[in-house]
């Protein structure tokens, strides 16, 4: 079993990388139907429509474009790749719309910038 280290990941929105990552979370669920006859003496389900969210955590850089063509409203196509770049690694590709963008300045430390999306359409898995 392979396992990665979180400096490997990189984001790509709207075909550029976003500068200052500090990482990411995809989180993909699918609803669930009831479909229990009045008969049944316990319940039963059968899966229903799948979607996905998620949120990209970057130190804040006003000079870096990607990161300021994500604001709320705005629809994004992006490139998630949980393991960097290389030929063979995952990757996650998608549509979103930005649900908000909040940026966060604390005594001493970095200013970062938290961008949340709801995905549209389908989330489709490969590699690169």
């Amino acid at each position: 079993m392979a396992t990665h280290h979180g400096k490997e990941g990189v984001v790509t929105a709207g075909g550029s990388g976003i500068g200052e990552l500090t990482g990411f979370t995809l989180e993909t669920t699918a609803d669930v139907v009831e479909d229990t006859a009045l008969t049944d003496a316990t319940k039963s389900f059968v899966a229903g429509r799948t979607s996905f969210s998620g949120t990209l955590e970057m130190s804040y850089d006003e000079t870096d474009s990607p990161q300021q063509t994500l604001t709320a409203g705005s629809s994004i196509s992006f490139i998630l790749l949980p393991e960097g770049n290389s030929s063979g690694d995952e990757s996650f590709t998608g549509t979103g719309i930005v649900t908000g963008m909040s940026v966060t300045n604390g005594m001493d430390a970095v200013i970062t910038r938290s961008v949340t999306f709801q995905g549209t359409g389908a989330l489709t898995r490969g590699t690169v």
